[in-house]
């Protein structure tokens, strides 16, 4: 073989390798590609994938991504169940006919709550904060005759912060996640087991929470504790305060009378000096004393719903104050609005009062 035969030879031999070099580079290319795309295919059905996309769903405000890692329908009504139980269970003074009602009550109203949960809870993820029903919302005030605000405070959900995601344990088509939390009100740490199933795409979904009522019995008793101390460290501020409301409710009734149903300019004035003079006064002394109490960290609520009905009812009388001294009419709605608001927080703060005094475990409060 001559050297040109032979250096073609060569050159040909290293045109194989190369191209034979190549084409393994590109099979394991592929190769990986394939095992990293099947790993990211598989990791996604995953439970712990599921947790964390959920997670993440409500760092970036993204509703949708929630709802399709957490099954909403199937933890609303898991988890309304175990809240209407225990509400029931703690009021030791129901009597059985009493309770039977409450319970045809609850079942009734189910939907509407359940429904309103869930867009209050995916408001709280597109928005990051947490707001009540609107407009015509029918759970907004108490037109389905529960006071919503306070359905979703006992929930515990507003006061309850994510920690961590602890041990997953997988059967199947199902598993069970433990989700460490923390009650922002009382400090308690605690381990809700989520349960979790497969879809039929293979998608992970949390559908409810299996131990939520444990929570529940957890938290409750410490946060009627902390509510019971507040109010006997609170008491002689509000009796008080109630004496001298009571005196000021007579003096109010005794200016407004009239022969004829209408208000004179003078009688108008009179009004409006009392109300400025001697109402507005003694409510924002009442809070300040308040204020000086040490609130328990469970009995925060109550101490907040305190303060939004001082200021509520401020805010009310200072607009009835504009609307006698202008004549204007459109200040007298809207203290009839801020008063109706104020009585409905009012409500709410005697429904907490005789939930403490009536919760087991906790002694009846003077």
């Amino acid at each position: 073989m001559d050297d040109y035969t032979w250096e073609k030879t060569i050159q040909r031999r290293r045109i194989r390798r190369r191209r034979q070099a190549l084409l393994i580079l590109v099979l394991l290319i592929l190769a990986l590609g394939a095992f990293f795309g099947w790993h990211s295919y598989a990791e996604k059905r995953t439970p712990e994938y599921a947790l964390e996309q959920a997670a993440i769903a409500v760092q970036k405000k993204d509703a949708d991504s929630f709802r399709h890692y957490v099954n909403l329908d199937l933890v609303t009504s898991r988890g309304y169940d175990d809240l209407t139980a225990d509400l029931l269970s703690y009021d030791t003074t129901l009597t059985a006919v009493n309770k039977a009602a409450y319970e045809k009550f609850y079942i009734t109203v189910k939907p509407q709550l359940t429904s309103g949960t869930q867009d209050t809870i995916l408001r709280r993820v597109s928005s990051g904060e947490w707001s009540l029903p609107e407009g015509t919302d029918i759970l907004k005030g108490r037109q389905l005759g529960i006071d919503y605000e306070r359905f979703l405070a006992r929930s515990q959900m507003r006061n309850t912060s994510l920690v961590g995601i602890g041990k997953v344990t997988r059967d199947g088509t199902a598993a069970t996640a433990e989700i460490e939390v923390r009650d922002d009100w009382t400090g308690t740490s605690f381990t809700l087991e989520a349960a979790m199933e497969q879809a039929t795409d293979g998608h992970w979904q949390v559908t409810y929470l299996k131990n939520y009522r444990d929570y529940l019995d957890t938290i409750a008793p410490l946060i009627n504790k902390d509510i019971a101390d507040y109010i006997d460290a609170t008491k002689p501020i509000i009796d008080d305060a109630n004496e001298t409301f009571a005196h000021q409710r007579a003096t109010f009734a005794a200016l407004n009378k009239t022969k004829d149903g209408s208000l004179g300019t003078r009688q108008r004035e009179r009004i409006a000096d009392f109300l400025e003079d001697d109402v507005i006064p003694a409510l924002k002394k009442r809070q300040a004393a308040l204020d000086e109490i040490d609130v328990p960290n469970g009995a925060g609520y109550l101490a907040q719903q305190r303060r939004l009905s001082t200021e509520t009812t401020v805010s009310a009388w200072q607009h009835y104050i504009k609307g006698l001294r202008e004549d204007r009419p459109s200040e007298y709605d809207t203290a009839e609005t801020l008063l109706k608001q104020e009585l409905a927080i009012d409500l709410r703060i005697d429904d907490i009062i005789k939930h403490t005094a009536v919760s087991k475990n906790i002694p009846n409060l003077p």
